[in-house]
Parts: C-alpha cells; structure tokens; sequence
C-alpha cells in the first residue's frame, strides 16, 4: 500500500434530520479530485459517513489513505466504538442498537482495504480543505432542491 492519498471530508444537512449533502476531496500528490452529492430526508452523521465512503470508493487500488473530518462521531466511531459493536452485535454501550449501522457497515468494508488514518479537525475553524468540503456539501444540498424543486 505506497500510494498516499489524503481524503478531507465533510456533510452537512438542512434541518436534522433533513435534505443533506456530502463534499470530499481526494488528494493524491499534487492531483486532486472534489465529490459530492445529496439526499433527501437524512441525517448531518449520515452525510458525513457518506462522504467517506464515498471517497473510499472512488479509490481505484489499496491505498495508505487519512482521511481529515470535523465529525468526532465519524472517527470515534471508527477509531474507538466500531470494535466493541461488532463484539455486541450491533449493541451500543447503552444496550440498544447502533444508529446507522448500514453505513459502519459499507464504511467499515470500504476501509479494510486500506490503512487508513482518522483526523479530526474543528469545523469552521478556516481549514482550507475542510471549509471547502463544506461548501461542496452546502451545494449539494441546493442543486438537490433546485433538482426536486423544493
């Protein structure tokens, strides 16, 4: 796994839950690739475990991957809570089940193939990539509305 690629994610929702969107870009040396994409009624957790596994997949080969969010919720779950509930069942430590336990799933399949490296940053704190990504979902989120005309 040689290739270093930089993922900065984020998601964003109108209302939560609401209409959402998602903005990644994936880095790779001095190239660069932005995604995005929205959803009607979700959640901003939804959005921002979608712009990940959005970004994984867009990945066409193992690769040593860090990815950079604002979401704590996206990289405890990954870094601390993933484990303990695959152990239980799907059970959180609250005995109930995991919310979006569809997307740790596909999240959790779309790592295993890399290594990946979870960073938080604080969001709207003028981190370039990660106010980018923000603005990537915002948009998102209004070409859906214009698409669905809302």
């Amino acid at each position: 796994m040689s290739t270093p690629v930089e993922i900065f994610c984020d998601g964003a929702c109108s209302g939560n839950p609401g209409v959402g969107g998602y903005g990644a870009i994936l880095r790779h040396g001095n190239l660069e690739k932005e995604l995005s994409g929205a959803h009607g009624e979700t959640t901003n957790n939804r959005m921002e475990m979608t712009a990940a596994i959005e970004a994984l997949a867009a990945l066409k080969r193992p690769c040593t991957v860090t990815i950079t969010t604002d979401s704590q919720y996206l990289v405890k779950g990954m870094t601390e809570w993933l484990s303990g509930w695959v152990k239980r069942g799907w059970i959180n430590s609250k005995k109930e089940p995991v919310l979006n336990r569809d997307l740790w799933e596909r999240l959790r399949e779309s790592a295993k193939i890399h290594q990946v490296t979870w960073l938080w940053v604080r969001g709207h704190d003028g981190h370039a990539e990660n106010e980018r990504c923000d603005e990537l979902a915002r948009a998102a989120i209004t070409a859906w509305r214009q698409d669905q005309k809302i």
